[in-house]
């Protein structure tokens, strides 16, 4: 693919995340994501057969994107270790609080149902990420003494993040909390 055309696909799985958002996997309708895209129907199914091949493809692209973007938050050379934790958590996970309406509740299920084991690859490749992260910054010295491990912390700090995704509304408030736990997760370093 060109740029051009990679642009091109990007702009139209955004539409389409933006539609499965907003009205969830039953209720999304080819015709609605053509016109969220700007292009013609059958512009839409030269792209995707059918609304199973476009929610594969949405899905794919949206949790690849954030692991690259988490990553590269992880891998930033400015910034603190709590910085740096809480930039990635918002790039994997944050940028999604609150864009979901009610109807799209069915889209976890759609999700787990149609892509289970790519769900599952990127989840572990954050955590893989996560931990190294961890690993460098030198916070398992501190948990050493009572048997924490990087992995240990990064596991946790993903479990915080799964709560608090289904507390607040909003990303700024995913934030707050994310570095209030970030904060206590890294307080031994701060000593």
């Amino acid at each position: 693919m060109t740029p051009a055309d990679e642009a091109r696909r990007a702009a139209l799985l955004d539409a389409a995340l933006g539609v499965f958002a907003r009205f969830g996997f039953r209720k999304t309708s080819m015709d609605e994501v053509a016109r969220a895209a700007q292009i013609s129907r059958q512009g839409l199914y030269l792209h995707f057969t059918n609304k199973d091949e476009l929610f594969r493809a949405t899905v794919t692209y949206t949790i690849a994107s954030s692991l690259a973007d988490a990553k590269r938050a992880l891998e930033a050379e400015k910034g603190s270790i709590n910085e740096r934790l809480v930039n990635a958590f918002d790039e994997w996970v944050g940028r999604y609080v609150g864009r979901f309406a009610a109807d799209a509740a069915d889209l976890m299920q759609a999700a787990e149902g149609l892509l289970w084991t790519t769900i599952v690859e990127h989840e572990k490749a954050f955590i893989e990420a996560l931990t190294a992260t961890i690993r460098e910054s030198g916070l398992v010295a501190e948990y050493k003494p009572v048997g924490v491990t990087a992995r240990q912390i990064a596991e946790t700090l993903c479990s915080v993040t799964k709560g608090l995704k289904h507390r607040v509304e909003t990303r700024e408030e995913f934030r707050e909390g994310l570095t209030v736990a970030v904060r206590i997760i890294c307080a031994p370093l701060a000593k």
